[in-house]
């Protein structure tokens, strides 16, 4: 199996786990950065991507519920992990409502930590690919004129170009050219990847 890439910050005020974990997660070829409080890997934090964070529930001053909320304020999508040797039903619902990847009760075993740890990398990744094409269609979008905004509006809601002259009080054949033209600057060769595009950028609900 190829090793997962990706960057894993461990946040536990105990030493020894801490180090444990490292050390797990060194031998598995991954990037590791690891904190003794949720206060400082906040003050430390540089997103990175692919990464997820292994996080202790229980830790003085602030707690991993805390740092996983203070994330979600701050708009951060980097998957949580939490692992806890005093876990309860209502802790754990609270933070897989949060977000949380899972919720691994001490003691757990290596390889079970390792396959969350994966699908939160895979998680990340994947967030982050739909992001940056997110980017990337509205950065097209910006470069339509008005009137070529509008011939986009309407046609990924399915009108025809006679449908969208009429709307507009423009000649088909003039639609027919705006169309092309927000085809091109759009970088899609059909009306169904267009509406595809619409719906990545959030313009379009299906």
């Amino acid at each position: 199996m190829n090793a997962p890439s990706g960057t894993v910050y461990i946040v536990d005020d105990d030493a020894s786990l801490r180090k444990a974990l490292t050390r797990l997660c060194l031998s598995q070829g991954l990037r590791v950065q690891a904190f003794p409080s949720a206060r400082e890997f906040l003050e430390s934090l540089v997103p990175e991507s692919p990464a997820c964070l292994v996080l202790d529930v229980q830790m003085p001053d602030l707690t991993g519920l805390d740092l996983q909320a203070e994330l979600v304020a701050r708009r951060f999508q980097t998957p949580v992990v939490f692992i806890t040797g005093h876990g309860d039903i209502p802790m754990s619902v609270r933070a897989m409502k949060a977000g949380a990847v899972d919720f691994l009760t001490k003691p757990f075993h290596d390889k079970d930590l390792l396959t969350v740890i994966r699908a939160a990398l895979g998680k990340d990744s994947s967030q982050q690919s739909a992001h940056a094409e997110r980017e990337t269609i509205l950065r097209r979008l910006e470069t339509l004129t008005p009137r070529e905004r509008q011939v986009f509006d309407l046609v990924i809601q399915g009108l025809l170009n006679k449908q969208v002259a009429a709307d507009l009080g423009a000649s088909e054949q003039t639609i027919k050219v705006h169309r092309h033209r927000v085809m091109e600057k759009m970088g899609v060769p059909s009306l169904a990847e267009l509406v595809q595009a619409a719906v990545k950028a959030g313009v379009l609900t299906v």
